[in-house]
């Protein structure tokens, strides 16, 4: 007769993932040839309020974005993706175009 509370544990199948290598998109794009201008436009982000006090999604953007601390500004390029994180913290930084 088999015993309650014995003791024995069902075994459960663990999941694993794969990771898959990212693809070499630096050999993708050539950069622009001299005196050729470049054909994707950039933006200047200048963070003007502190990440004090604000969610650790908000810390990471900014820091994505290359702004280390109050008053930092960097220049990122204009595609969809940088917009998006921009949007996410419009109230913190300003933006504005980059002149060549």
């Amino acid at each position: 007769m088999a015993e309650k509370g014995s003791g024995a544990k069902k075994k459960t199948a663990k999941k694993t993932t794969k990771k898959r290598a990212a693809p070499n998109r630096a050999a993708a794009t050539p950069p622009p040839a001299e005196g050729e201008a470049d054909p994707q436009p950039t933006l200047r982000v200048k963070q003007v309020r502190s990440d004090s006090g604000r969610t650790e999604q908000m810390r990471r953007t900014l820091r994505a974005l290359g702004l280390r601390h109050y008053q930092h500004e960097t220049v990122v390029k204009d595609n969809p993706s940088i917009r998006g994180m921009l949007h996410q913290v419009r109230h913190l930084v300003r933006v504005t175009p980059e002149e060549a």
